[in-house]
């Protein structure tokens, strides 16, 4: 005999945070956990705080409706991770910015314990993460590709400009020496 205990429907406020799990774990390019054990309610938002200029948000849902969203998108290696007071950092912005945010805040704050995340699709540990902090930032980067690619072509100028100075130069000599020539 089927009970009512058995089939028993999900509550709708589960559903609702499963749901909006699953909607940041798509609209995010990156997820990182952190323990927050210890941490007071005025620290973790001054963490938001800094989070949130740097492109990312950081929540905390129950361990076992996460693990139902990331289920969802294959991502039981986060499984692991979702032990203890977990809070997530969702990545929208530079991830850079937001790992170097969570390493100093956890500099200043021990409590604030970096566990790892997924970056893409690929699971990260906490040092892979720690070393995401070191990373230069989307700028710094766009400035060292553009400089890349800047300095083969002002070499190229640089020669472009060398060829008819230096023609110059030579039909100038030439010039001196058929007059000297003359002169004789």
């Amino acid at each position: 005999m089927v009970t009512s205990t058995t089939l028993r429907e999900p509550r709708s406020e589960k559903v609702v945070v499963v749901n909006e799990v699953d909607e940041q774990l798509s609209s995010s390019s990156a997820v990182i956990l952190t323990e927050y054990r210890g941490l007071k309610v005025n620290e973790l938002e001054e963490l938001r705080r800094g989070l949130a200029s740097a492109g990312g948000s950081y929540k905390i849902y129950k361990n076992t409706l996460v693990k139902r969203a990331a289920e969802s998108h294959g991502l039981e290696s986060l499984f692991g991770l979702l032990e203890g007071p977990t809070g997530i950092t969702f990545v929208d912005g530079d991830l850079a910015q937001v790992a170097k945010v969570l390493k100093e805040f956890s500099k200043s704050h021990p409590n604030l314990i970096i566990k790892g995340g997924v970056v893409g699709n690929s699971f990260v540990d906490a040092k892979q993460t720690a070393a995401l902090a070191d990373l230069p930032s989307r700028e710094q980067m766009y400035a060292m590709l553009a400089g890349a690619l800047a300095a083969p072509m002002v070499n190229f100028a640089g020669l472009l400009k060398a060829v008819p100075q230096k023609f110059a130069y030579a039909l100038s000599a030439l010039i001196q020496s058929k007059e000297g020539g003359e002169s004789k």
